[in-house]
This record gives C-alpha cells, structure tokens and sequence, in this order.
C-alpha cells in the first residue's frame, strides 16, 4: 500500500483538532509525494476504509476534512461513495443529501460533517 492508514488517519485527527480543513495536495505534500491523480484516487481508497472503519466504530468521517482546493468541497467520489449512506447520514445530522456535488446546497451539508469532525476530534 502507497500510504499508510495509520499515518493519513494522524494527520487527519490533527487537521480535525485544529479544525483545518487539507486540500488535497497538502494532504499528500503531508505524506510526502507531491499531488498526481493516481495518488489522489490511491489516497481516497485510503480515505474510504477510514471513513467505514470510523463509521463502524461510531466516529464522525474524516476524509471529508480532504477538499479540492477550488471550492473547498471534497471530490464527486465522496459523494458517490457514500451515497448508500444518505438515509442514515440524513437522519443523523438533519440535513438531506444534496442533489448536486457543488454548490450551496453541497457546502452545508460539508459544513456540518466537517463540523461535527472538528468537534468530536476538539474534545479528545
């Protein structure tokens, strides 16, 4: 494996704590490579299992906390890869999924996944 999960999921509980958000390419620059999309597409893999493994474990996602520098939004496969989640998701943080990966309504729903990261991570 190119990255080690242990690693990303430190950087990511420390971006949490201090509440940043990392673009991409920082998050990488942090493991050392700098940004292509192969490593982009390897890094979310990575992002993915943290994210199901945290789900499991009843904690807030982490990997929303990695965004395109452009909009500061997390990439289409966020979405679609948690897409079979947006029931539960939905319930728990009263927001419904939004119909579009971009936009408004996309930056709140972010907002408050990033949010609730934060304040989860803020507190341990």
């Amino acid at each position: 494996m190119m990255f080690d999960p242990d690693e990303v999921r430190d950087i990511l509980i420390g971006a949490a704590r201090a509440g940043n958000a990392l673009t991409y390419s920082q998050m990488l620059g942090l493991l050392g490579y700098r940004f292509t999309r192969p490593k982009m597409r390897a890094l979310c893999k990575v992002l993915d299992a943290h994210d199901e493994d945290a789900r499991i474990a009843g904690e807030p996602g982490l990997a929303v906390l990695v965004v395109r520098q452009s909009d500061g939004l997390p990439g289409q496969g966020w979405f679609v890869s948690r897409s079979h989640l947006s029931g539960e998701m939905a319930k728990k943080s009263g927001l419904e999924w939004p119909l579009d990966w971009e936009g408004p309504e996309a930056k709140a729903y972010i907002a408050l996944h990033q949010n609730e990261a934060f304040d989860y991570w803020q507190d341990r």
